[in-house]
């Protein structure tokens, strides 16, 4: 006992904390006593550790013995006969009663009359500490087919994992789906969808499908979410959806990264079956893509060339291809302003083109020749000349967002004032005025009114001393005026 004590190998305790034999603490105390009852005169239950500290006689020990004895040479005899006069006895003798420590802690009984451990350990309260072995049989009844289709559909639906294979006959695959269909449940739907997609011949899984058109819609949806296109197409065809079927081969150029083949593509697209609107906008798209690409060709060689001042002062900063009708009109009245109507990079030749409507080209075209700082051509743009050669000032878009535009471009004050006297509405007008610091306009429109408190108001809003406080002065000290 006192060298099992100071040996590096040490005995179980009740102290590791093991998941099974937690609760077995309470019984630590019950054990250690069994050492009073211990007979030191048998030794049919010595137990014997080698140095290797395994009990000699147990299964790891047999096989190591085994595997380095080398048969049953001499030799190999001599070492074991040398082995176990070395080994350690640590002797722990039969009680007199009916416990056997060995057996207790390698969790069996002897023979005979001892008991349990159930019953060694029956003043503990009585629970189980067997570990669970397992989950029950019906957990496993996937993997035995034994689910019906409203079951299987219901266990989809709570997100386990259910195998669909075992339904093999389209019987089966039908109900499947009506089930899956009248759980109303979308995730489910296509789960099942995927499945039948699989395992059922085109033919057939369309024809079903078409009687069933909750499942046609999800499938169609699903189609157009993975990019199965030929899939698809097929779909349409069968189901004799020509406008849809046009639809679906058009949204294929999305796919065509090259300008050249893109346009070819939409060339085909020109003579599908579509809606009197949708033609005419396929006819666009195609028009467009092939000035696009007229002028890219002809504008990269200018820029490279070096010799055109507009490219040489305003670097492009990206490709015109593949762009929007409206970026490509900015564009042109960017870079092409000036040039006759006959060239496809004329802004008017687009207008006329694209029938592009007069408000969209006039606010297009101010945006980027006031980009420009190009006061002359903005007024241009709003100067039109009536039968009698008289000239007037007209905005389709209205002259106060004409003021804004302007104003977000960085237009002079005398630009800016320019167009806030065109504004039409009086309070408009002022409130622009006051908030661009248009002063003169202010001063003028106050007096107009013949509002002295707003003109005494606005006074202190200028700088001392200042052109506009003078003349702020000048109207209020006017005997003309007569004041409200």
């Amino acid at each position: 006992e006192e060298y099992w004590n100071s040996s590096k190998f040490k005995a179980f305790t009740f102290d590791d904390e093991d998941d099974e034999l937690s609760q077995l603490k309470e019984s630590k105390r019950a054990v250690n006593s069994l050492r009073d009852f211990v007979d030191d005169e048998d030794d049919d239950d010595l137990e014997r550790v080698s140095w290797s500290g395994e009990p000699v006689g147990s299964i790891s020990w047999s096989i190591k013995e085994t595997a380095g004895s080398s048969g049953s040479s001499q030799e190999g005899r001599e070492q074991l006969k040398s082995r176990n006069s070395f080994s350690t006895y640590a002797q722990l003798p039969k009680p007199s009663s009916t416990y056997s420590l060995s057996s207790f802690f390698r969790g069996r009984t002897r023979p005979g009359s001892f008991q349990s451990l159930s019953d060694a350990l029956s003043d503990v309260p009585a629970k189980s500490y067997a570990p669970e072995l397992g989950r029950p049989k019906g957990e496993y009844r996937d993997y035995s087919n034994d689910w019906s289709p409203s079951d299987t559909v219901r266990r989809l639906r709570k997100g386990k994992v259910c195998s669909l294979e075992r339904f093999r006959s389209l019987q089966d695959k039908l109900q499947l789906l009506e089930e899956a269909v009248s759980m109303h449940d979308g995730n489910v739907i296509t789960a099942v969808l995927i499945f039948l997609k699989r395992t059922l011949s085109k033919e057939i899984l369309f024809r079903e499908l078409e009687v069933r058109q909750v499942a046609l819609r999800h499938l169609i949806h699903f189609l157009k979410e993975i990019g199965d296109q030929k899939l698809l197409l097929d779909l349409f065809r069968f189901l004799d959806r020509t406008e849809e079927l046009a639809l679906s081969h058009y949204r294929e150029h999305l796919n065509i990264q090259d300008p050249e083949k893109r346009k070819e593509f939409l060339k085909t697209c020109i003579g599908l079956p579509f809606s009197a609107e949708d033609s005419a906008h396929i006819q666009d798209h195609y028009t467009l893509l092939e000035r696009q690409i007229i002028i890219e060709a002809n504008d990269r060689h200018l820029e490279s060339a070096g010799q055109t001042e507009i490219f040489r002062k305003h670097p492009r900063k990206a490709s015109i291809l593949n762009m929007p009708l409206v970026t490509t009109l900015f564009y042109s009245c960017f870079y092409h302003y000036t040039e006759a109507e006959g060239t496809f990079s004329s802004p008017v030749n687009l207008k006329k083109t694209f029938k592009i409507p007069d408000k969209q080209y006039v606010l297009t075209a101010l945006a980027a020749r006031a980009k420009l700082r190009a006061w002359h051509d903005v007024d241009a743009l709003f100067t039109t000349k009536n039968w009698l050669g008289y000239t007037k000032k007209r905005a389709p878009i209205g002259f106060h967002r004409v003021v804004e535009i302007l104003h977000k471009n960085s237009a002079p004050v005398q630009v800016l004032q320019e167009y806030v006297n065109l504004v039409e509405d009086v309070d408009t007008k002022l409130n622009l005025a006051t908030k661009f610091k248009c002063h003169d306009v202010v001063i003028d429109t106050c007096r107009d009114l013949k509002d002295r408190q707003q003109l005494l108001a606005y006074r202190s809003k200028v700088d001392k001393g200042s052109a506009e406080e003078e003349k702020i002065d000048a109207i209020l000290n006017s005997s003309q005026i007569r004041w409200k």
